[in-house]
């Protein structure tokens, strides 16, 4: 799954990668979580443009937000036939500009973090589905999922579901949805191939989403991360339960 991400690259190298017409400004992000909203690239009226869609899709049928599920992801192995995706896929499909990502492994009887990045460095692009909810008062919400497949090879070995990243030379073809129907688009949803992405564990730090900051990026020594699980299990202060997230919270902002 993709759940928390970085943007670092600076805003006019991702305009120029990307190629949309406007020209957003904004600071370096270490770890964006789902309900925030995020860079989101687009094809309308034949050229690409830079939206800022909330990470949490809502499919247009949806009446009530508040009952619906949170779907930060899309599967896809299923895209194409699930009522939340499908029309999505067939029409709205997008790229969300990234420089890296999160992923907990299980281990030890703990979650441990890593930071996934690209072998060579630079920006990737994930695919993206999105969908525009219309309340019952006329308000509109710009929603997006990103899509995952099963992971191979060495990034299995952290997680068995890895983010889709769309290669330059296909990102036309993935946003034009007029163009290449939906089955067409399909092959492009596979798994990095093996050594094209590396890793490092990171702090838990990064498991609060209040920490935005370079430090969570850098890689820990084994007895760094020992001393925070021991430290973790330190903690005996009673907590509440934090409440399922199904809308938009308004947890923090890009800009």
């Amino acid at each position: 799954m993709c759940g928390r991400y970085v943007i670092l690259s600076p805003p006019e190298a991702m305009r120029q990668a990307f190629g949309y017409a406007e020209q957003p400004n904004f600071p370096p992000r270490y770890n964006i979580a789902p309900t925030q909203p995020i860079p989101v690239v687009i094809l309308e009226n034949g050229g690409r443009h830079f939206r800022l869609m909330r990470w949490g899709l809502l499919p247009a049928w949806v009446e009530d937000p508040r009952q619906f599920a949170l779907l930060i992801n899309a599967r896809a192995e299923t895209v194409v036939d699930k009522p939340a995706f499908k029309n999505a896929m067939k029409r709205r499909r997008c790229l969300l500009p990234a420089d890296g990502y999160y992923e907990w492994h299980q281990s030890e009887g703990r979650k441990r973090p890593f930071f996934i990045r690209p072998r060579n460095g630079g920006l990737i692009a994930f695919a993206g589905l999105s969908e525009t909810w219309v309340g019952p008062n006329g308000e509109e919400l710009d929603t997006v999922a990103i899509v995952t497949t099963a992971a191979h090879g060495g990034l299995s070995t952290l997680h068995p579901r890895v983010p889709v990243t769309i290669a330059p030379a296909d990102h036309a073809r993935w946003l034009d949805g007029d163009a290449i129907d939906a089955g067409e688009a399909m092959p492009l949803l596979r798994a990095p191939e093996d050594g094209e992405f590396v890793w490092h564990e990171v702090s838990t730090r990064v498991n609060r989403v209040a920490n935005d900051d370079e430090q969570l990026i850098l890689p820990i020594s084994a007895e760094q991360a020992e001393a925070e699980a021991t430290n973790a299990g330190k903690k005996s202060v009673p907590r509440k339960a934090a409440p399922v997230v199904s809308g938009d919270d308004g947890q923090g902002s890009l800009f």
